[in-house]
């Protein structure tokens, strides 16, 4: 789940785009194209987020939120940059938003602090959402710890039903697995118990255990040779995705580590512009 381990995929998908200043043109239309950096949503330094804000947008234009990773502890929304230039590029109606979050340490653990501090970003949009013209629609990108962030908000917390799409891109989707748990990874099993030893507790912070059948469209993408994300983090909640006929697509890279480049690249970014454009 560190940041500098999933860069790789971040940092090429920026050649998948045409520019990574595509601001649109504001010339005989309604609205101007703004960019709001570092919007205050609580007290904290890291409770800020970048919102981008289309031309011509009106209240009916869907909000995308982008979640970063960095295993509960580090990273920062510009690691989500090359994602937020991709979406502005091939989606450019959709209004993006790029979220930090406090990051977890020894006396802060990451849950509820980072699930609580998505709940303040979603109510300060809702609260300006005349002020900045956009729907209340959302549509959630993470990576890593920022994918495990989003899948759990999606299914858990979004008690508005304002979710219409998630996607999760390495993401843990069940921190109580065997292999987190018997793992001989100190490392690894360092992070997984920042939330947390006991079993019943770690299952309340899986996405696993809270996917149900109002759960809104997931699309998912694991590499096979994840260090980081055993194949059965993908694959049970996929299994349970079709088991409560909840829509949702998979990609398993056999190649794959915690990111990838390449032909893969390029799959992953074809999907995921097609899965935003039919759900959000």
């Amino acid at each position: 789940m560190s940041s500098l381990k999933y860069l790789a995929v971040c940092l090429v998908f920026t050649l998948l785009s045409c520019s990574t200043d595509n601001t649109p043109s504001s010339d005989n239309e309604s609205l101007e194209y703004k960019a709001l950096i570092n919007v205050a949503y609580g007290n904290d330094a890291k409770q800020v987020y970048d919102i981008y804000l289309p031309a011509n947008r009106t209240t009916e234009s869907k909000v995308v939120i982008l979640v970063h990773g960095g295993g509960w502890k580090e990273g920062d929304k510009t690691d989500m940059n090359a994602f937020r230039d991709f979406i502005r590029e091939q989606l450019p109606n959709i209004v993006m938003v790029n979220m930090n979050y406090r990051l977890a340490d020894v006396n802060n653990p990451p849950h509820p602090m980072q699930i609580d501090d998505i709940t303040s970003v979603v109510n300060d949009l809702k609260a300006k959402q005349s002020e900045y013209q956009i729907s209340t629609d959302l549509g959630f990108m993470g990576v890593s710890a920022g994918g495990h962030l989003s899948l759990l908000w999606a299914y858990e917390y979004d008690t508005d039903n304002q979710v219409n799409m998630v996607c999760s891109m390495v993401g843990p989707t069940n921190l109580a697995d065997e292999a987190y748990i018997n793992s001989e990874n100190q490392d690894l099993q360092d992070l997984i118990f920042q939330f947390g030893t006991d079993i019943e507790v770690l299952k309340n912070v899986s996405p696993l255990y809270k996917v149900k059948t109002t759960s809104p469209p997931t699309l998912l993408f694991y590499g096979g040779q994840d260090p980081l994300i055993p194949n059965s983090q993908g694959i049970d909640l996929k299994d349970k995705l079709e088991e409560l006929e909840v829509v949702y697509e998979f990609t398993l890279y056999p190649n794959g580590g915690h990111g990838w480049v390449g032909l893969d690249l390029f799959d992953t970014s074809v999907k995921l512009k097609a899965f935003i454009e039919k759900h959000l």
